[in-house]
């Protein structure tokens, strides 16, 4: 029977297996990969995230004491604030009940939720970045868009299934031709007259 205050003894196939499925998870961890994508935690954010990992793995598969659910999760949350990152949206707790699955099922020396893992698609994802060079700067006002950085995320994109018939609107709103209180009369602007095609 295994000690209740220990960590269980895992096989060196179990840890190998144990340390790809905590890169797995990490690396599909959307709040993680925004803030390492965004450099939150500034220039040294995937480093970060990948100190993290091995935090993680070394409690899981080298650590004397018994690590529990709050362990990690604490890990986590430290880890992520290091990355000026707060999680509200309760994948702390997501990530650390599979992990701690993980560990148990590796364990067992059971691997389906690894091969699960590897089997399933995700967008790709790398903390491997291509390197700044001195003279760039991280201000917003840059205005070089090449299209092929990969780290840049779009934030609420256009549908592109809509054409452009759908988008333009040339009826006028009812408030706009309706009198507003005391008298007045709401005027459309100069811009919206002439001009449309």
């Amino acid at each position: 029977m295994v000690d209740s205050n220990k960590n269980p003894v895992l096989t060196a196939e179990a840890t190998a297996q144990l340390h790809e499925g905590v890169n797995l998870v990490l690396s599909r961890w959307a709040a993680l990969r925004m803030a390492v994508e965004n450099e939150w935690g500034g220039r040294d954010s995937v480093q970060k995230s990948q100190q993290l990992a091995q935090i993680i793995c070394h409690a899981l598969t080298q650590s004397k004491e018994k690590v529990y659910f709050e362990d990690i999760q604490k890990m986590l949350e430290e880890s992520m604030l290091s990355l000026k990152t707060v999680i509200e949206d309760g994948s702390i707790e997501e990530i650390a009940e599979k992990l701690m699955f993980m560990q148990e099922e590796c364990a067992e020396g059971n691997f389906n939720s690894i091969k699960i893992l590897k089997e399933t698609n995700t967008p790709s994802f790398s903390y491997v970045r291509q390197a700044r060079s001195d003279d760039e700067d991280d201000s917003d006002d840059d205005n070089d868009h090449d299209g092929d950085n990969s780290t840049e995320m779009t934030v609420d994109a256009p549908d592109s299934s809509l054409n452009k018939e759908d988008m333009m609107i040339d009826e006028p709103r009812p408030q706009e031709v309706a009198e507003v209180e005391d008298g007045w009369t709401v005027v459309a602007s100069k811009r919206n007259k002439g001009g449309r095609n």
